[in-house]
């Protein structure tokens, strides 16, 4: 029987060699605060701006987008793909992750109409719209798409039209905005990626914004009953340093099943202790009923993030799931999964991650090249992401 590399072995060898890179890199002296990471980049507006930000007529068009490449190996040497990941799934492949291309003009009180649309394309793309009832083929390449009305009520409500990611979650489809490459087991397996349909947000103050959402469902540009979810959003931020991001939604999820209702809450709360020091902590809940039976799932994650030096960047990240019912992952098991990302910004727009991740289960669930299933999993992995933007 082949026998991998010991856990703490592989952390101890990825921490000297994210060390190495950090100095063969050049890396900075000087610290750079920690940029707080949006819930859901797009997913609604971002609070009010200052009134000297605001454009005096209508809002420029601005391109960004982005080239997103990975390599993993898994110790276990699984003979397909590595288990509990969406995205970076390959093992010991030079893989593509995703491209990305999006355009977007934002509706302000000179020019009230706006729209952003997001063209996707790669593996990724597919993975996301892998159970959608109408077919991969005709929404994979838009991962948002939508129009904007900003009615002349009050501050400014906006409504958005069409389809956009999900509210939900402390990460999103791109890695490049998040903490960590490979995507938690709460964003994998708890909460949709996208909804078709409608919502309206506003910002109530500098200080708290709101929003309500009428969608189709979970990852249903089609839907797959006559029912519709409901959903709402408060964004608070009582200081500079501290924001809390509430979600909740309901309504019926299974296909041809009105009566049987979905339910999830969510909750994110990022802190900013110090300009190079953030924390964030993630919770999900959700019930549903699935054939008559009625199923539940729950989990935790916590994330730090240190930003010694203005390319260098160090962020951990430790998970609890509870899958009892199985309803995430078809085994009755409790979930824990420990991750270590370094990331350094090479030049302009390109960043490399290099990271470590521990998956671990109170069940033999991972699967090795032998055969055997075992409790855990360890995988180190490279991500190279270049993004670039542009507006006109």
């Amino acid at each position: 029987m082949k026998r991998s590399l010991p856990w703490t072995g592989v952390v101890a060898v990825t921490l000297t060699g994210c060390t190495l890179a950090a100095t063969l890199l050049g890396a900075e002296d000087k610290p750079a605060p920690v940029p707080t990471p949006s819930a859901a980049p797009s997913a609604a507006p971002s609070a009010e701006p200052s009134p000297e930000a605001a454009p005096a007529g209508p809002a420029p068009i601005e391109v960004t987008g982005f080239v997103d490449t990975y390599y993993s190996y898994n110790f276990n040497k699984p003979p397909g793909d590595t288990q509990l990941r969406n995205f970076d799934t390959k093992h010991n492949q030079l893989s593509l992750g995703l491209i990305e291309v999006a355009l977007e003009q934002k509706p302000t009180e000179k020019s009230r109409v706006g729209f952003r649309a997001d063209l996707d394309f790669g593996p990724t793309t597919e993975l996301v719209h892998l159970a959608e009832p109408g077919g991969a083929e005709i929404f994979k390449t838009f991962e948002q798409g939508y129009l904007s009305w900003l009615a002349p009520v009050g501050k400014g409500l906006q409504f958005d039209a069409g389809k956009f990611v999900t509210q939900h979650g402390a990460e999103v489809i791109e890695a490049k905005d998040n903490w960590n490459y490979s995507r938690s087991l709460l964003f994998a397996l708890a909460i949709p990626y996208y909804h078709v349909g409608v919502r309206a947000t506003y910002n109530v103050s500098d200080k708290v914004a709101l929003a309500g959402y009428l969608v189709n469902g979970w990852n249903n540009a089609v839907d797959n009953n006559g029912g519709k979810t409901f959903g709402f959003q408060a964004i608070l931020k009582p200081t500079a340093k501290l924001s809390l991001v509430q979600n909740f939604m309901t309504g019926p999820e299974q296909p041809d099943d009105t009566a049987d209702k979905r339910f999830l809450t969510d909750t994110t709360v990022t802190f900013n202790v110090t300009p190079t020091l953030g924390l964030m902590v993630n919770y999900d809940y959700g019930r549903d009923t699935v054939a008559g039976t009625r199923v539940s799932w729950q989990g935790v994650a916590a994330y730090a993030r240190f930003q010694p030096t203005s390319n260098w960047t160090l962020s951990p990240r430790v998970e609890w799931v509870d899958d009892a019912d199985g309803f995430m992952t078809g085994t009755s098991q409790t979930l824990k999964e420990l991750t270590l990302t370094s990331e350094h910004k090479i030049d302009g727009g390109l960043l490399a991650r290099f990271e470590f991740r521990r998956d671990m289960s109170d069940e033999p669930f991972f699967l090795k090249d032998d055969g055997i299933t075992v409790k855990g999993q360890n995988t180190f992995g490279v991500g190279l992401v270049y993004a670039f933007g542009t507006r006109f």
